[in-house]
């Protein structure tokens, strides 16, 4: 018999049948019943999130990057850029645009640094002024670059490049239901692309409701995976009100999607959180979301050699580095 404590007379007495299941399922996933979430992370959440993928400090010198706050295309810069590191250095795509014009046309603006610390803006800003692009990722296949955007309206594009510079825009992507029909009209953006194997999976959000995700293996055709998403919004109070997926990170047997989430009805507030997968396909959040808060979001992980740092892009650059490294 499993006894608990009466602290109004002192006594013990049974557990009733419907708490004990609870306890042991509890006990059967590695939680701990009497957790505040303030104890150090358990063996088990270790395991699935190793610190190094969610333990983070700020640097002393943030912001890094952010709009010129002058008369420029990109006095203001936008969610969601994006940095990759390559042999010759780190390299950062942005949104830029003139705050308070009529359209506030979104162009694409690229700078890059030795260090991922000291940036320098290319002087022929902006480099692509073909179309709107905004809230975009990159990903490196074959020595061509891909970007995944969103252009007017919240809709995903896809361009791409062979220096890094000159980007070419392949026009709208075409995401199918499972069974054929086209997409309900609405926004679908935040596209972020990952690659494994011959497959291409596109995560995108609807109206920050949740995030979905098609596949193709010729970039040209997608459909969905499943018409529900694959990350819903909630019912925690970090992520309630909506969640958009930044980056796919593969670490060891697992996926992490690094994404935002807003505990606010008028989305005024944003922070970074974690989720894995073993398939891409089924995710568990990591229960001590978000990993950042005060508005760092748009979180995209880069690994520097040794470990990986955090830079957050919206609506400013800042970088945070691996908490055990400080």
């Amino acid at each position: 018999m499993i006894l608990q404590l009466d602290k109004m007379s002192g006594n013990t007495r049974p557990f009733t049948s419907d708490v004990i299941v609870f306890l042991l399922a509890l006990t059967a996933i590695g939680c701990n019943p009497s957790s505040t979430g303030n104890e150090e992370t358990t063996s088990s959440e270790a395991d699935i999130f190793p610190q190094e993928l969610v333990s983070f400090v700020p640097y002393e010198k943030n912001p890094l990057f952010s709009g010129t706050g002058s008369d420029t295309w990109d006095n203001t810069i936008r969610e969601r850029g994006y940095i990759l590191r390559e042999d010759d250095g780190y390299h950062l795509w942005y949104t830029g645009y003139r705050e308070g014009t009529p359209d506030e046309m979104k162009y694409l603006g690229y700078a890059t640094s030795p260090d991922g610390i000291e940036w320098t803006r290319y002087p022929d800003n902006p480099i692509f002024m073909g179309s709107w692009v905004e809230d975009m990722m990159v990903l490196k296949h074959d020595n061509r670059y891909y970007m995944f955007a969103e252009g007017r309206g919240d809709i995903a594009h896809m361009l791409t490049s062979e220096d890094k510079i000159n980007w070419e825009d392949h026009g709208t992507i075409v995401i199918k239901q499972t069974n054929g029909e086209p997409l309900a009209s609405g926004p679908y953006g935040t596209p972020t692309a990952y690659r494994e194997g011959e497959i291409w999976y596109l995560f995108y959000e609807r109206n920050d409701e949740g995030i979905w995700v098609a596949t193709s293996t010729d970039l040209k055709e997608w459909k969905n995976v499943q018409d529900e998403p694959v990350i819903e919004k909630g019912p925690e109070e970090y992520d309630k009100y909506g969640v958009a997926l930044n980056q796919i990170v593969r670490h060891g047997d697992h996926y992490y999607a690094y994404y935002h989430g807003t505990p606010t009805e008028d989305w005024s507030v944003w922070n970074t959180d974690v989720a894995v997968s073993k398939d891409l396909i089924e995710w568990k959040k990591y229960p001590r979301n978000p990993i950042l808060e005060e508005n760092k979001s748009s979180g995209i992980l880069v690994h520097d050699g040794a470990h990986y740092r955090l830079y957050t892009l919206h609506d400013e650059v800042n970088l945070h580095f691996f908490r055990g490294d400080r």
